[in-house]
């Protein structure tokens, strides 16, 4: 029996009320009694706006099936190769990678894609796993439908025929399903392929009811006041959004009733959120690194908050969420000062609390060290908090990681944020460290009206009646681009980006060193870097590390 205990109860008993059906799913019968469907077209043509990479789908040409970190060349079998990861797998089923191959164009692509297509038809006609898990399910059912024209419009009639039976019938099993114990981002996901469905083939009333209930239910649950994603991830929340643009799109074209009373309640949430992915965004128009995200390619990310339509401007706090921004002049400061993502949606959440990044300009200068989700060597270790720019006490993490989310994490408390002729304040503190080490960490930020000096102070205050002990290193990740070298006998470094100008940190109490670090924030690379490390000893009354960045034609305040 598998462990549900790191979800609530209801969604613990969810996913096991769908384990039990799987034998049921798995019997020679099942199949018969999904639908069959004599139409040769869809009733709509649901949209997929969304541009793949042509580099990617010239590799799919070629045979090489780069998804999840992992590259294979021509797998065999295709479907469940040995040696595949579990999430190389799923990708492999979900065919979210159609709009690469849609991207290159030609009739070598488009036969490509009508090849593979034909191929998961012959091998899955009946249910079997990792091909019909819901979430796989469902995100295929997206990429069918969302690239229909590209692939299957000019097909033969027997083709077209076969390939919209088995659209209902996994519709169909998939309305059955669901939610099956997922929540978050995936939920949305799976419910997005139901919709899908229902919009482009008749009878698919049910299946539009289940994906708009699952919506109703999950939508007040997963966006929070402040319009920010309860993962507390910029790339999930980038995902969640683009998928109810996506939803709010194939509702529209029904017309008026009772979806289009829903597609107000949609609407809305997407202009919730997408102030909130401009907040995330760095000078560069990328996402900050927080809780598993990536950068993600700025053009990709603009073409999101252009079609979520709302507010142009960012917000500059994000409470529920968890997040600050500060900006002034071509300075940006992006701050984690927010709790752990609930029980069973905490499976990307890092132990963070109170790291935060930096951008000159474009040039990203302090940030914390990103995410391979899907590679296992790093995946924990980026999940630590030494792998953020924020204080680390005794080599510990202020959350407690586990394979599946996280134990216990901290308490933000003592918050405040000020501002006044263009400078800005903000306080915060977590208890992390205060069973463990007897102290409460709390950071306190200012950026002045030009951006050129973040001043900061890190401090370990006893908590409880403890006496504090043990090391803490303040660490700062460098993004990079930027080169530091000790400077003034090792009491300052340099800093140099590849563009723009320089920046200089000191810092009292606490001494100045510099250490290599690693950097995954942009897809698929690995890339070395370096941190600057402030360590301090704790006294029975706590430690205290002031520092300064300043670029190196500001004015001193």
């Amino acid at each position: 029996m598998k462990d549900y205990t790191h979800l609530p109860a209801e969604r613990a008993l969810a996913r096991l009320s769908h384990s039990l059906k799987r034998p049921v799913f798995a019997l020679p019968f099942y199949r018969y009694s999904l639908p069959g469907l004599t139409a040769t077209a869809l009733a709509e043509t649901p949209a997929d706006p969304w541009p793949g990479r042509a580099e990617a789908g010239g590799a799919l040409i070629q045979g090489v099936f780069a998804f999840a970190g992992q590259a294979l060349t021509n797998p065999a079998p295709l479907w469940s190769p040995p040696g595949a990861g579990a999430d190389w797998r799923h990708e492999m089923h979900s065919f979210t990678w159609l709009r690469d191959l849609r991207a290159l164009g030609g009739d070598a692509a488009r036969r490509q894609a009508r090849d593979l297509v034909n191929a998961w038809l012959e091998a899955h006609r009946t249910w079997s796993l990792p091909a019909w898990d819901p979430l796989t399910s469902g995100r295929r059912l997206a990429s069918w439908l969302g690239c229909f024209e590209f692939f299957a419009a000019s097909a033969d009639i027997e083709f077209r025929h076969r390939l919209l039976v088995s659209i209902a019938q996994q519709a169909q099993h998939l309305c059955r399903a669901l939610p099956a114990g997922l929540g978050g981002a995936e939920l949305i996901a799976a419910a997005k392929g139901l919709i899908f469905a229902a919009a482009a083939l008749p009878g698919g009333a049910a299946w539009r009811q289940e994906g708009l209930a699952i919506l109703r239910r999950e939508l007040p649950r997963q966006i929070l006041a402040d319009g920010g994603h309860v993962e507390r991830n910029p790339s999930r929340h980038m995902a969640v959004l683009r998928d109810l643009i996506d939803i709010r799109a194939a509702l529209a074209r029904r017309g008026a009733g009772a979806d289009q009373e829903f597609s107000k309640e949609l609407t809305a949430a997407i202009e919730a959120m997408a102030p909130v992915l401009r907040m995330y965004q760095h000078g560069d128009g990328g996402l900050g690194l927080f809780n598993g995200s990536l950068e993600e390619e700025a053009w990709r990310v603009e073409l999101v908050l252009q079609r979520a339509g709302g507010p142009r401007r960012p917000l500059n706090e994000a409470p529920d969420a968890g997040f600050h921004r500060l900006r002034a002049g071509r300075t940006t400061v992006l701050i984690d000062t927010g709790a752990p993502p609930p029980r069973g949606l905490d499976a990307h959440a890092h132990a963070g609390a109170l790291s935060f990044e930096m951008s000159a300009g474009r040039e990203r200068i302090i940030v914390n060290c990103g995410a391979r989700p899907h590679d296992a060597v790093w995946r924990e270790a980026q999940r630590a908090t030494a792998a953020h720019s924020t204080l680390v006490l005794g080599d510990t993490n202020s959350a407690r990681l586990r394979g599946k989310g996280l134990g216990r994490g901290p308490r933000i408390t003592g918050f405040q944020r000020k501002e006044k002729d263009g400078q800005a304040w903000l306080e915060a503190a977590h208890d992390g460290y205060a069973r463990g080490f007897g102290a409460v960490h709390r950071r306190r930020l200012f950026l002045s009206a030009d951006g050129g000096d973040l001043r900061g102070e890190d401090c370990l205050e006893p908590s409880g009646g403890r006496v504090p002990r043990g090391l803490c290193a303040a660490r700062f990740h460098l993004h990079p681009g930027v080169r530091a070298s000790l400077a003034q006998g090792g009491d300052s470094v340099l800093l140099r980006p590849l563009k723009g100008k320089g920046w200089s940190l000191r810092a009292a109490g606490a001494q100045i060193s510099l250490e290599a670090s690693i950097y995954l924030g942009q897809a698929g690379e690995i890339r070395r870097s370096q941190q600057i490390v402030l360590s301090a000893a704790l006294d029975p009354g706590g430690v205290r590390i002031k520092w300064a960045l300043r670029r190196l034609d500001a004015k001193r305040g």
